[in-house]
């Protein structure tokens, strides 16, 4: 027996890392998946109403879909208006951006020697060997990605929603033999990453708007973009609300010419970030979410590393899954309280 747990333990760190190798390698089937696990559990409570109303199955499905498709259409339309506001603008504001970076480029180069020609535009000189021919291809195809995985998303979201693919069943197959139990658990993941999505949007939904209302008060270009953008990048847990606030305020510099109305730019824009994430959010997610600040931001790197930024985007959620799972085993409770906010100092999910 001991022999037999000694090979257990060794297949299990040869396991392991096989398993992250093949998420890493099949991200473009599993990042979909895992988005559209999340949607799905998000849409089961509605699912579960239409069947109470003895609505037929093709019209649920239908009904989410439309939801999701609308969803994007919005989206969709928010980024026209965001491209046409800075198409308007593009020119006026690289002017004025030139204008800030002169005196400042004097400077640089006067303290390193470095020579330019006289009256050689600055941006140009600097940039002279940026071909935009050839960056385009890896953002169309960035993009082109992106598409794809949504519509996967969208898919796997129907086969979901359509039993197709029965979570309950795949934990009661695959860690949870009685049935009490892996539906005890599967509705305890239901709520914990549907109250955490809920609230993740609604605290993101507002940061995107105080940006937006911000720029619009203090007069900065593009507030539908800096708002969407801030909406989007706080679902990337920690590190989004750090990047909105130092990418704006670097932009506010260029448009804002007093110190004191840039300070006090920053200083709102901080302040809307604290309210909603470190104020708001905590308090709405409560102590479920709490997880420790290391366990944090170790998920961030691994699965950021295997997925990039749909991993930083889920890091949170599959921790979260994770956990409770660990948590109903006696062997794996002592990780699951490592990974809590118990052991050190703890922060909200985020």
């Amino acid at each position: 027996m001991k022999d037999l747990g000694t090979t257990n333990r060794l297949l299990l760190i040869i396991v392991v890392p096989f398993i992250f190798y093949l998420l890493k390698e099949l991200a473009f089937l599993f990042v979909p998946l895992f988005f559209a696990m999340f949607l799905a559990l998000l849409f089961l409570p509605l699912m579960r109403w239409f069947k109470k109303k003895n609505v037929p199955a093709a019209l649920s499905v239908s009904a989410v879909v439309g939801i999701l498709i609308s969803t994007l259409y919005l989206g969709g339309h928010l980024v026209r208006i965001a491209v046409r506001e800075v198409l308007s603008m593009y020119g006026s504001v690289v002017e004025m951006a030139e204008a800030k970076l002169l005196g400042i480029v004097v400077s640089i180069e006067s303290f390193f020697g470095i020579e330019r020609v006289v009256g050689v535009n600055v941006l140009g000189h600097y940039l002279k060997d940026f071909d935009l021919v050839d960056n385009l291809g890896p953002v169309i195809g960035m993009l082109g990605d992106t598409l794809t995985m949504t519509l996967m998303t969208v898919f796997y979201v129907v086969l979901l929603l359509a039993g197709s693919l029965n979570l309950q069943d795949v934990l009661q197959t695959t860690i949870f033999p009685e049935k009490y139990a892996s539906i005890k658990v599967f509705r305890r993941i239901e709520k914990d990453i549907i109250k955490f999505i809920r609230v993740k949007f609604i605290i993101s939904f507002f940061t995107g708007l105080g940006f937006t209302l911000a720029c619009l008060f203090f007069d900065v270009s593009f507030p539908i973009l800096w708002g969407l953008f801030a909406f989007l990048i706080n679902f990337v847990q920690m590190v989004g609300s750090i990047v909105s606030v130092v990418l704006l305020s670097l932009f506010a510099m260029v448009e804002i010419d007093s110190s004191g109305t840039l300070l006090a730019f920053i200083l709102v824009i901080i302040g809307v970030q604290v309210l909603m994430g470190s104020i708001l959010e905590p308090v709405f997610l409560g102590k479920t979410f709490s997880i420790n600040v290391i366990t944090v931001l170790v998920m961030l790197m691994l699965w950021s590393y295997i997925w990039g930024i749909p991993g930083l985007i889920m890091a949170i959620p599959i921790t979260v899954f994770l956990k409770i799972i660990l948590e109903q085993f006696p062997r794996t409770q002592v990780i699951a309280r490592l990974m809590s906010g118990t052991v050190a100092g703890s922060v909200a999910a985020r």
